[in-house]
């Protein structure tokens, strides 16, 4: 599609309201609801040109092509806008029949008053994620699950001072180890230290690429000019 094409469509859009529009996913053959996202005028712009769909991801801030790491992308068939200019739906077709990050077909599985999972998952749509990644997706999981059976949803009852604390604790530990030279427990205090630093992380919603994405600013920069930089 022409670029004057694509600045036309997307002018379309009432911007007005918010940078960001919601942007549903259909499927084009079923007419199921996969899910639920947000497009930027970029992300639009590039689904328009691509026919493949791009969101916003208000975790990771930063545009992402759906299924850029399980391969599970969506070809965009149509896409209409609704009556108040502000939010489109986008009929497609879901490579791979998975579009939830559980691995299942949809991500509305859950019913709302009773909780119960009404469709079963189909793949292991994380096989390609990293083990933050993963662990990431498992940790915003576990903010609705029993904190009598989950450490992780204990901590999320108990607030922000008793994550923090076990944040403090785990470093402490981690201190010590390392002062001590013990190799295996170095390696461990660093996974504990690294998990709760995730808790604490998710519990703010902060995704932690929104992380890799700072340390890679700071290649090709010494430690005293990123400092300076904050100073200023």
């Amino acid at each position: 599609m022409e670029t004057d094409k694509i600045e036309q469509i997307a002018s379309r859009i009432n911007w007005d309201k918010s940078p960001l529009i919601p942007a549903i996913a259909q499927d084009a053959k079923t007419k199921k609801v996969l899910m639920l996202a947000y497009m930027d005028k970029v992300a639009l712009k590039l689904t328009l040109s691509t026919k493949i769909a791009h969101y916003f991801s208000r975790s990771k801030q930063r545009i992402w092509k759906k299924g850029e790491t399980s391969g599970n992308i969506q070809k965009v068939e149509d896409i209409f806008i609704d009556c108040d200019d502000d939010t489109i739906l986008l009929m497609i077709e879901q490579v791979g029949g998975v579009a939830c990050h559980t691995g299942r077909e949809s991500c509305f599985f859950t019913k709302l008053d009773t909780e119960e999972i009404i469709s079963d998952i189909k793949e292991d749509a994380t096989a390609n994620y990293s083990v933050t990644d993963k662990l990431y997706h498992t940790l915003q999981e576990r903010k609705h699950s029993n904190p009598k059976t989950s450490y992780t949803a204990s901590l999320y009852e108990k607030g922000e001072n008793a994550i923090l604390k076990k944040v403090v604790e785990e470093a402490g530990e981690f201190c010590f180890a390392v002062k001590d030279q013990d190799t295996d427990a170095i390696i461990y205090e660093a996974a504990d230290l690294a998990y709760h630093t995730l808790v604490a992380l998710s519990y703010s919603n902060i995704d932690p690429d929104r992380v890799k994405n700072e340390l890679k600013k700071r290649f090709g920069k010494s430690g005293i000019e990123e400092k300076n930089s904050r100073k200023t």
